[in-house]
C-alpha cells in the first residue's frame, strides 16, 4: 500500500519527494522489519488474553518427557500473530503484484490454514494426539505442491526463460540438469518435507522460530543478489528479475519472529502450535523453490532436516517396521533432554547450531 502509494506520489509532488527511498529494497526491507516487530509486540498480549478467554491452549501428548506435561494450558495458535503481522507488514511495503512474492505468501497463508484446523481439532477433543489426521494433512499439503509445480510450470511463472525446470547444487556454478520430468517430482516432495519439518522441531520453548529467522534472513539475502542485475552475474548466479522483493517479505518475517520470541522464550507465555509451525515450514519451501535452493536448505535448514529424519526413523522405521526404538527419544530435542540437558540449553545450543549453518549456507555464495 505505501510502495504503490510512495510510487504514486513522489513524482508527481515534491512534498513526498521522501517517499522516493520506497524504490530502494532496502529501505522497504528496514520498514518493514520494524512494522513487523513493533506490531507482534503490541498485539500479542492481547491475542494471549484472547486465547485464554477462548479456551484455545496446549493439549499435552506423551513425548517420554516429563517437563512436558507442565506445559499444557499454556495458549496455542500464537503462530497466527506471526503470520497476521507479516501479512500486514508486507501489504504496506511489498509490491504485491510480484509473482515471487504472491507464491510465497500462497504458501505462508494455506500451511497456517492446515496448522489452524490441527489445533483446532486437538482443542476439540482436548487432545494434542487427536488433531487432524495425517492423512488429510498430507492431501491438503500436497494439493498446494501440485499448484506451486503447476505454477512454475505455466507462462505465469515469475521465473525467466530457462529456469523452469533447472535443479542447483551448493558450490557449483552450473546447474546439475534441466529436466522438468525429474525436478517438478523434486519440488512436490521437497514442500511437504520442508512444510513439516519446522513442526516436528516445534517442540520446546523458542526452539523453532529463531533458526528460522536464521533460514528466512538466508534466502533473503539470496533473493536480493539473485535479484540484482549486478550483483547476480558477478557471483555467477542466474539473474531473477524481481526475486529482490523477497528480501522485503524475508525481513518482514524476522520483525515478526523476534517480536514472537519476546513471548515465546522459556518460560513460553505462548505457543505458536501447528498454526504458526507448518505455516512457516510452508513459505520456507516456497521460498527455497523459487530462488531454486533446495539442495541448499540441506545445509541452511539443517536443524530442520535433522529434526524431521530423525523423527521419521524412529517412528517409521524403528517402530512401525522393526517394533522398537532406534534412538532413546526422537526428535533430536527430546533425545538431548532425554540425556539430562536442561530445557534452555538444547535450545540455545540448537540456536548456535542453526547459526553455524546459516554462516555456511552464506559462504557458498562466494565458494562456487
Amino acid at each position: 500500500m505505501i510502495y504503490f502509494l510512495g510510487r504514486f506520489l513522489h513524482p508527481r509532488f515534491e512534498l513526498f519527494s521522501s517517499l522516493r527511498l520506497v524504490e530502494y529494497i532496502s529501505a522497504r526491507a528496514i520498514a518493514a522489519a520494524l512494522t513487523a516487530i513493533i506490531l507482534t509486540l503490541v498485539a500479542t498480549p492481547i491475542f494471549i488474553r484472547y486465547l485464554h478467554r477462548k479456551g484455545l491452549v496446549d493439549q499435552w501428548r506423551d513425548t517420554g518427557v516429563a517437563s512436558a506435561s507442565d506445559k499444557a494450558g499454556t495458549p496455542a495458535m500464537g503462530g497466527a500473530i506471526v503470520t497476521g503481522c507479516v501479512f500486514v507488514s508486507c501489504l504496506l511495503w511489498c509490491n504485491l503484484a510480484n509473482g515471487y512474492l504472491l507464491a510465497v505468501l500462497l504458501g505462508l497463508a494455506w500451511f497456517g490454514f492446515i496448522g489452524f484446523l490441527d489445533d483446532k481439532a486437538k482443542t476439540r477433543a482436548k487432545s494434542g494426539d487427536h488433531g487432524l489426521s495425517e492423512s488429510k494433512k498430507l492431501v491438503l499439503q500436497a494439493a498446494f505442491a501440485v499448484a506451486l509445480v503447476a505454477y512454475l510450470a505455466s507462462p505465469f511463472s515469475p521465473l525467466p526463460p530457462g529456469q523452469m525446470s533447472t535443479f542447483y547444487v551448493p558450490f557449483m556454478k552450473a546447474p546439475l540438469f534441466d529436466s522438468p520430468w525429474i525436478y517438478f517430482p523434486i519440488v512436490f516432495f521437497f514442500v511437504l518435507g520442508v512444510g513439516n519439518a519446522v513442526n516436528i522441531t516445534d517442540g520446546l520453548d523458542g526452539l523453532a522460530i529463531v533458526p528460522s529467522v536464521f533460514v528466512l534472513g538466508v534466502l533473503g539475502v539470496f533473493g536480493y543478489l539473485l535479484g540484482n542485475a549486478r550483483w547476480a552475474p558477478y557471483l555467477n548466479y542466474p539473474f531473477f528479475p524481481g526475486a529482490a522483493e523477497l528480501t522485503v517479505f524475508a525481513s518482514a518475517f524476522a520483525g515478526a519472529g523476534i517480536g514472537f520470541l519476546w513471548f515465546n522464550a522459556y518460560p513460553a507465555q505462548v505457543f505458536m502450535g501447528d498454526t504458526g509451525a507448518l505455516a512457516i515450514g510452508g513459505c520456507m519451501a516456497v521460498l527455497s523453490v523459487v530462488l531454486k535452493q533446495e539442495m541448499l536448505f540441506v545445509i541452511l535448514g539443517g536443524l530442520f532436516v535433522a529434526e524431521a529424519v530423525s523423527s521419521q526413523i524412529q517412528d517409521k522405521i524403528g517402530i512401525k517396521w522393526l517394533g522398537r526404538r532406534l534412538f532413546l527419544r526422537a526428535p533430536l530435542h527430546h533425545q538431548m533432554q532425554h540425556k539430562g540437558l536442561a530445557e534452555t540449553k538444547v535450545v540455545i545450543r540448537l540456536w548456535i547450531a542453526a547459526g553455524i549453518l546459516a554462516l555456511i549456507a552464506l559462504s557458498t555464495l562466494k565458494l562456487r
